[in-house]
């Protein structure tokens, strides 16, 4: 059995009323006087003067007999995430999605006509070319960028395809402003675009848009596999749930911090400070 040592310094009140706070959790969000101190390892006194110590504060509502959290708990994690940038949310929540589904993932954001990459969780080298931190695409070329272009309102999309290239990388690639332009119509109704061999032969993605509070589109999250193992329907049946599942993730984190900066300034790597409407 280990024993912790404590300092000291230590004030156990204050460990104990942490333990009150934690005893709530996704499948106990109300609990009894009784049940708060069997989990905690303490007297229904004791866990009573806590309870109501923590209810003066506004942490928790009781109705007299069970207790529940009140959303001001958030306030004790505030200060740490408002100190996130949108990728150190992410890169958490993309690594457990690449333990699930063990495929690359990665974290874009749109500056101008591109797409930047600014978080990447890799598994295997499946593309030609190798993506870091700082790499750019044609944001048209990719699932990721398609996302994020279908959040512009109608006329920011006929601005860009007036300007855009849209010379073909691979002979899938969408070449017509007007089946573009469908497309984007397309992944704006369904919340997900799916890109089969049009950035490079062999490479199909699936991207899901990530919003801010306010509903506007930030970044995109992809997916990216080999064509050769993946078939556009594995990758919808298998992959896009738990690709939407994890923008939801992100989401809830990112909603809670404010607006969030693409990546931290000053590091070097060209990537965009914030994320660009183009």
């Amino acid at each position: 059995m280990t024993v912790e040592i404590r300092g000291p310094h230590f004030v156990q009140s204050f460990e104990r009323g942490l333990a009150v706070l934690r005893a709530f959790d996704a499948d106990h969000q109300q609990l009894t006087l009784s049940e708060v101190g069997r989990a905690c390892g303490m007297t229904r006194a004791t866990a009573r003067r806590f309870l109501l110590t923590l209810a003066d504060l506004g942490y928790v509502h009781t109705d007299g007999r069970l207790f529940r959290l009140t959303p001001r708990v958030l306030e004790l994690g505030y200060s740490y995430l408002a100190g996130f940038t949108l990728p150190e949310i992410a890169e958490p929540h993309l690594e457990q999605l690449v333990a699930q589904v063990r495929e690359s993932s990665s974290l874009c954001v749109l500056d101008g006509d591109d797409i930047v990459y600014v978080a990447r969780v890799p598994t295997r080298r499946i593309m030609s070319a190798a993506i870091t931190v700082g790499t750019r695409f044609p944001a048209h070329l990719t699932s990721v960028g398609r996302v994020m272009l279908a959040d512009l309102p109608d006329d920011g999309i006929d601005a860009w395809l007036d300007r855009a290239d849209l010379r073909p990388n691979t002979s899938q690639t969408l070449t017509s402003p007007r089946a573009l332009r469908a497309e984007l119509v397309r992944v704006r109704r369904q919340g997900y675009a799916l890109v089969d061999q049009e950035l490079e032969e062999g490479l199909r993605s699936v991207a899901a848009p990530v919003r801010d509070r306010d509903g506007t589109v930030v970044a995109g999250v992809n997916i990216a596999v080999h064509a050769g193992r993946n078939s556009v329907e594995s990758v919808r049946r298998d992959l896009l749930p738990h690709l939407l599942a994890t923008v939801a993730r992100i989401e809830a984190d990112l909603w809670i911090t404010g607006p969030a900066r693409a990546v931290s300034h000053g590091n070097g790597n060209g990537a965009a400070t914030g994320p660009s409407r183009g």
